[in-house]
């Protein structure tokens, strides 16, 4: 499979699983910490859109604010989640793997790989996930199954 694939799926999990998640979220009696790392998901993408984008704004913008409401959360993770796969199903394979500059938490000039952004997007995803899903249990809800594996494995008898 080639990167540019396997970036454009991993994104589509992570969405599956990520709004599986906030169903969750929904159903909780205390929803403002998870509601701040779905929003800090969300931010992330579109700092790293700005940033590699050369948006001379994309210094100021923060990893956590704003901090949307329950109800803006799809609306804002399907927006920033299409960015996302436009952007790489815009790409070549070569172009994955081309540097980038941006300017980094220092106001220094930075750069890495295209592909290593967007895995770093999709690893930070799943991190967060995992952080969502401990908040949930801790609130006595049993979080729904959401490992890579439930969506790809076959029973064969």
């Amino acid at each position: 499979m080639e990167m540019k694939q396997y970036l454009i799926e991993t994104f589509r999990f992570n969405d599956y699983a990520n709004k599986k998640v906030l169903e969750k979220i929904k159903q909780l009696p205390e929803k403002k910490e998870c509601v701040k790392y779905f929003s800090h998901l969300i931010n992330s993408q579109y700092k790293w859109m700005a940033r590699i984008g050369q948006n001379s704004q994309s210094a100021q913008m923060s990893w956590w604010d704003p901090v949307y409401t329950l109800e803006e959360l799809e609306k804002e993770w399907t927006k920033s989640l299409q960015t996302w796969i436009v952007f790489l199903e815009g790409k070549n394979e070569n172009e994955l793997f081309e540097e980038v500059k941006f300017i980094g938490f220092d106001g220094g000039e930075w750069s890495a790989k295209l592909k290593d952004i967007a895995l770093q997007l999709n690893y930070h995803s799943i991190h967060h996930r995992a952080n969502i899903q401990s908040l949930i249990r801790k609130q006595g809800l049993e979080p729904d199954f959401v490992d890579y594996i439930g969506t790809v494995y076959k029973k064969l008898s």
